[in-house]
């Protein structure tokens, strides 16, 4: 009997034990709030400029970054010209009526609700047309009493992968063919590789021996190859989740897909060039450049 009464102790006090952290992660918890303007704006790329949808202005959208499990609203105003939803990829439990369409000057607020989530998730408009420059990445770091299950890193980077079309982009271009781009882009940057002297270059500095995660989203229709010369990649993460440690030289991701990865800065001092490609084509790519601040003597 009293062998039995031990065991149900031990077993009430594992279930005290998980409810107490349970409640512990839920009082850390936060709820954050985000505004998103729906805009047309101007941008010079491909030496041409046009209007595109935005987010608050910048291609790509603005960043969401906060911990597990914390609450999220977010409210769109459509200040735009056509109606858009926005799709939260990797998000478990999302408000009613997200599907529905934000009708040009109103707004919608999404009420995320996070919950096993970590990693890097991100968010687009629905529509393929709109998509193209209306998206973004969602972060959720570890919750204050947490740990990453990995080094810890001393910096983390989100390189986003997009795309660039020299055609107006409206409601007529419902379906946007993958290979039809006029050029791919990391973070908005067209990189070296178009012909045209005013378009930039996106730039990753980095120090010798530094741990580095990158969080990589391919935010193209069509699967892309993206690798830094010379370093080799960890993978860490995939669709709001941890993995299994697994190592590569590139990353094969498909459309829509995001990758985390650990990198260290081992290499000697100078510049190496981050790449995107389309899987289908060895000579369309964009460029980046990964430049090292220190080295050691």
């Amino acid at each position: 009997m009293g062998e039995k009464m031990g065991f149900q102790n031990q077993g009430f006090m594992r279930l005290s034990g998980l409810l107490f952290l349970s409640i512990l992660v839920l009082c850390r918890a936060d709820v954050q709030y985000y505004d998103f303007f729906l805009q047309e704006s101007q941008f010079t790329k491909l030496c041409s400029t046009k209007n595109v949808l935005t987010v608050n202005g910048s291609f790509p959208g603005p960043e969401i970054r906060v911990q597990r499990g914390d609450t999220v609203f977010v409210n769109v105003h459509n200040q735009g010209n056509s109606a858009v939803s926005i799709k939260w990829e990797g998000v478990e439990n999302s408000t009613a009526g997200s599907n529905d369409l934000i009708q040009p000057g109103r707004n919608f607020t999404y009420e995320i609700e996070l919950n096993d989530e970590i990693g890097t998730l991100w968010w687009h408009a629905t529509s393929a047309w709109a998509s193209a420059t209306v998206h973004g990445a969602f972060i959720v770091l570890p919750a204050a009493n947490e740990d990453y299950p990995f080094p810890a890193p001393d910096h983390d980077q989100t390189i986003i992968i997009g795309e660039w079309f020299r055609q107006e982009l409206t409601e007529a271009n419902q379906t946007i063919a993958p290979g039809q781009a006029d050029a791919y882009t990391i973070n908005g940057h067209p990189g070296e590789t178009t012909g045209c002297s005013n378009d930039t270059t996106f730039e990753y500095q980095v120090d010798y021996q530094g741990l580095y995660l990158v969080r990589v989203i391919n935010a193209v229709n069509e699967t892309m190859v993206f690798g830094i010369a010379s370093h080799s990649l960890t993978i860490v993460g995939q669709r709001g989740a941890y993995s299994r440690r697994s190592f590569t030289n590139s990353l094969t991701l498909a459309p829509y897909q995001v990758i985390d990865v650990l990198f260290c800065a081992n290499q000697n001092l100078g510049h190496y060039y981050i790449t995107a490609r389309p899987s289908s084509s060895t000579t369309r790519s964009t460029t980046g450049i990964l430049r090292y601040t220190t080295t050691s003597t």
